[in-house]
């Protein structure tokens, strides 16, 4: 919640607006409809019973909310002093009173106050930490390395709250079709304990950095008993204005409209609204760059302690990010994360390729395990790698560093007719829209493309073709490495294609569909998504060209949240940069994929940042200027 008035209260949403019940102030309502509505009780002015009878009044109201808006993670500024006994018993008892299933009521709850108990707790806790930032980015492990965590040892008191899935016995209503319900029923009480602290003044931190069977070793839990959550509790200087994971940039609240889906998943709406298309939406986000921001960059770029022009390309980078971000000097962009959309193509059936098609989930076996270039070049870069199967022919399960979004087990051939019909299109290209939602709500300020698909040049060309109006033989290269032969046949495949489809380049969606792939289209909604939250993507080669020429069919203007990585060897992918207008920033020869050009070009653009930000000025630096 922002104690602005009129300022985004996380940096994604709406505006809050001033509704008289104290938002404008802090202490109200924000802009996620949390609060009550303009006439007092809440309700539509449409005729009917008294529906609201047993609502509480106003001003009680208001305060439910308000409890509910200001809670927070809290984990500095707590008081030594300790909390009086009956301030701990009310807290708990409304812990206590929380649904559960069946009435199983399957938690407990553990007072710890002794210090050195608490000393061995802490002791398990940064170890855990220690490990967590070992496995992270560098960008991520630089920000974890300035969040304070936890605090254990400052506040005054710890309640440790625990979850008997055994409680209520066999026949526990609710329970026997969905087990995993004990321990919700458990974090209901700790959201009770949370917002009754809260109004008793005292803050709450959520410890989560443990081994939870060390925990509960050190707690003497027997083995049937989980920890669900440590919380450190106490009275505190103050509560932030924002929780301290936004106001650090660690991560953002996402927007309401985003969270609610109207009759099933997927159709958004708030209640009282229209239904909303998610395309649609993203579409009428996306706006040109800020002519002001980027005249400001402009203006300091000539006054840095450079000769004007100096940094070349650089210099338009950061004029362009600076546009995007409707900011001098803009953000850096980090961190960052590449996504690599797998996804297998029915066009392989035409042998276009001597790869084997199972080869695309052998390598995103290999990208979940660290084991390919793009891992190494994200090591590098410190960048996070992101594996997303919109697409892939084979079933993979569940592994840590998936996100399983399949639209379809691949595409058909597109020699024998649409590679993907018009709702699949549209999936994927939603598919791509919430992938580039979610890392920027989990705080990245930068996204890289990445790719996995065996045979997917060949769907890149045919939608080069159709987007650029290039020939399929000026387009279509060697992908990865084909002889002449299978080329040629290569070449004839996409002219085929494209005399079989007659693809209207005013129908993006419809030539997504005609050539595919899943990995294309999601792609394009990854941009499309990246633009609406005026978040820059760097494109990686030939498949992300391809992609980006749909998106920008969709959504013209963004396009000025691209930068291009590379310039491939595949021919079709200078074509791609030709009609978008964009400048590549590494010519390495490269034709790999994965997001590694992307990765490459990333330092790049950081540097094109950092130069802007903090580079000094004549007059600040006192060096004179030329004539």
């Amino acid at each position: 919640m922002s104690t602005e008035p009129g300022r985004p209260a996380d940096g994604i949403g709406p505006t809050a607006a001033a509704d008289g019940n104290g938002a404008a102030d802090g202490n109200g309502p924000a802009a996620d409809g949390i609060g009550l509505a303009a006439d007092g009780n809440g309700l539509a002015a449409a005729g009917g019973p008294a529906a609201d009878e047993n609502a509480y009044p106003a001003a009680e109201r208001a305060a439910v909310y308000r409890v509910i808006e200001e809670r927070r993670d809290v984990r500095q500024g707590f008081l030594p002093g300790p909390v009086p006994p009956e301030v701990l018993r009310r807290v708990l008892a409304a812990a206590h009173r929380s649904p559960s299933v069946g009435l199983s009521q399957p938690w407990d709850f553990i007072v710890i106050s002794d210090r050195a108990r608490r000393e061995r707790i802490k002791a398990l806790a940064q170890q855990a930490a220690s490990d967590y930032a070992a496995s992270l980015p560098a960008a991520r492990g630089a920000a974890f390395d300035r969040l304070k965590i936890e605090a254990i040892l400052e506040a005054p008191v710890s309640i440790v709250v625990t979850c008997d899935p055994t409680r209520g016995g066999r026949h526990t209503l609710g329970r026997q079709s969905q087990p995993q319900t004990a321990a919700y029923s458990s974090v209901l009480a700790v959201a009770n304990l949370w917002l009754a602290a809260r109004a008793e003044g005292l803050g709450v931190g959520w410890v989560s950095f443990f081994r939870e069977r060390d925990l509960a070793a050190e707690l003497g839990l027997p083995a049937h008993l989980e920890v669900v959550a440590y919380l450190c509790v106490g009275y505190v200087t103050g509560f932030a204005p924002e929780p301290e994971l936004a106001m650090t940039g660690w991560a953002r609240r996402r927007p309401l409209a985003w969270a609610v889906h109207a009759e099933e998943y997927g159709l958004r709406g708030l209640p009282g609204e229209d239904a909303v298309d998610l395309l649609d939406e993203v579409r009428a986000a996306i706006r040109p760059l800020d002519q002001a921001a980027m005249s400001a960059a402009r203006a300091r770029q000539d006054l840095m302690t450079k000769p004007r022009g100096s940094l070349g390309v650089l210099e338009e980078v950061s004029v362009r990010l600076a546009g995007l971000a409707g900011a001098c000097p803009p953000p850096m962009p980090e961190p960052a994360a590449v996504a690599v959309f797998a996804a297998d193509h029915g066009v392989h059936a035409q042998r276009v390729t001597p790869w084997p098609q199972e080869v695309t989930a052998q390598m995103v076996a290999n990208f979940l395990a660290g084991g390919a270039v793009v891992n190494a070049f994200a090591a590098q870069a410190g960048a996070e790698v992101v594996v997303v199967d919109v697409g892939v022919c084979a079933d993979l399960g569940p592994v840590p560093g998936l996100l399983p979004r399949k639209v379809a087990h691949g595409t058909a051939d597109f020699t024998a007719g649409p590679a993907l019909t018009r709702v699949q299109a549209r999936a994927a290209i939603m598919v791509g829209v919430e992938i580039a939602r979610d890392l920027v709500a989990a705080g990245n300020r930068c996204l890289l493309t990445g790719d996995m698909g065996i045979a997917n040049t060949t769907a890149s060309a045919a939608l080069i073709c159709a987007f650029t109006g290039r020939e399929p033989a000026e387009v279509t290269g060697r992908g990865t490495g084909i002889d002449s032969v299978t080329h040629a046949r290569k070449v004839d495949v996409v002219r085929r294609g494209l005399a079989r489809h007659r693809p209207d380049p005013a129908d993006p969606v419809g030539v997504l569909a005609a050539f595919g792939g899943l990995e294309h289209a999601a792609l394009a909604g990854f941009i499309l998504g990246a633009a609406a939250l005026r978040v820059p993507v760097i494109l990686d080669g030939v498949i992300a060209g391809a992609s980006a020429l749909a998106a920008v069919a969709i959504a013209p203007d963004s396009v000025e949240c691209c930068v291009a990585g590379h310039r491939s060897v595949e021919p079709g992918h200078a074509a791609t940069l030709d009609h978008l207008g964009l400048r590549p920033l590494v010519d390495l020869e490269l034709r790999l994929g994965e997001g590694t050009g992307a990765l490459l070009a990333l330092p790049i653009v950081q540097s094109a940042v950092r130069a802007l930000r903090d580079v000094a000025t004549f007059d600040s630096a006192g060096v004179t200027d030329k004539s």
